[in-house]
């Protein structure tokens, strides 16, 4: 007897739920509704369609994804253009450097005027790279 309690006291398997979906409904839907069912299951990003019709039906927030592939192609550019901004910096500093130990004073003066007139035109760049972001993300990305 003592082995028959042991076997009833630890049952397998998965433990019971709390409170268990036990009601089901079925829908018929054509092929235009269907496609815009999908549709929308998909814009939603929900995993499960059950889970994504009871927040429909109960007014649950939906969330919809929308993925803007130009602004996402803006933006990496952007990334890879300050990049290169950056490096642009870096190697400024190796050319006063440079021009510092390398020429004499007249010299070295007249690189770095030639240096200052470049570094006025990637100022204004930069002002107009900012000027375009604040126009784009004004016109196109949405809030």
């Amino acid at each position: 007897m003592g082995t028959e309690k042991r076997r009833n006291k630890h049952k397998g398997g998965r433990k019971p739920k709390k409170d268990p979906c036990i009601h089901r409904y079925a829908i018929s839907l054509n092929d235009v509704d269907n496609a815009r069912f999908l549709a929308l299951f998909e814009a939603s990003g929900m995993e499960v369609k059950a889970h994504f019709i009871t927040a429909c039906i109960f007014d649950k927030p939906v969330k919809v994804v929308k993925i803007d592939k130009g602004s996402m192609d803006y933006y990496m550019r952007l990334t890879s253009f300050y990049s290169q901004f950056r490096a642009i910096g870096v190697n400024y500093n190796q050319v006063t450097k440079a021009i510092k130990n390398n020429f004499s004073e007249k010299k070295a003066l007249a690189f770095l005027t030639q240096l200052q007139k470049a570094t006025f035109q990637l100022i204004a760049i930069n002002q107009k790279i900012l000027d375009l972001t604040k126009e784009f993300e004004k016109r196109w990305l949405q809030k």
